[in-house]
């Protein structure tokens, strides 16, 4: 239970994210940031506190090269598996791997890793996950046409969610991907 939610914008990915931490019926403010720097990459994760501290801390993310989308779905989707099964948290069901969801933005653009390791990019320039992901795509659509800077409509997506689901609490917390990127 969560919201993360990403924006690219003057080719630097924005991401912000919400501090809940859900179990069952119950809601935990947490202090451990779910959007966060890691190298040139800035990710966001929902799913499990433990695969977020496995990216931020244990993940040595891999320099890009050559075509972006091949290396995403090759070079770090491989190095995200091993990351993810050395901290024993990579599941195995059916002979299929599975991992959990987040946003990462590297290199002006945003990709959304889906739990299979699919590496999805959306066309509107803007992604978000977690059980308040449709309440907070439907906030970064509707801003998408005012004179807002990336930091006012990620809020403003944010705000709607921990307003309409009860899996999305703040304090929010942002990260951007460093100039130059």
């Amino acid at each position: 239970m969560t919201v993360i939610v990403g924006l690219v914008h003057k080719n630097r990915v924005h991401l912000g994210g919400d501090s809940a931490g859900v179990a069952g019926l119950s809601i935990t403010v947490r202090r451990d940031l779910k959007v966060f720097r890691n190298g040139p990459y800035v990710m966001g994760f929902t799913s499990s506190f433990r695969m977020g501290q496995l990216l931020r801390y244990a993940f040595e993310v891999p320099h890009p090269s050559g075509d972006l989308d091949r290396f995403m779905v090759t070079k770090f989707v491989d190095a995200l598996r091993s990351c993810l099964k050395d901290g024993g948290w990579a599941r195995k069901e059916s002979e299929q791997e599975q991992a959990g969801t987040f946003l990462v933005g590297i290199a002006g653009r945003l990709y959304t890793i889906h739990s299979d390791y699919q590496v999805g990019e959306p066309s509107d320039q803007y992604a978000a996950v977690g059980c308040g992901d449709d309440i907070a795509l439907g906030a970064l659509h509707a801003t998408g046409a005012l004179d807002l800077k990336p930091r006012q409509r990620i809020t403003a997506a944010l705000q709607a969610a921990a307003h309409h689901s009860a899996g999305v609490v703040g304090p929010f917390t942002y990260a951007t991907t460093p100039k130059g990127d």
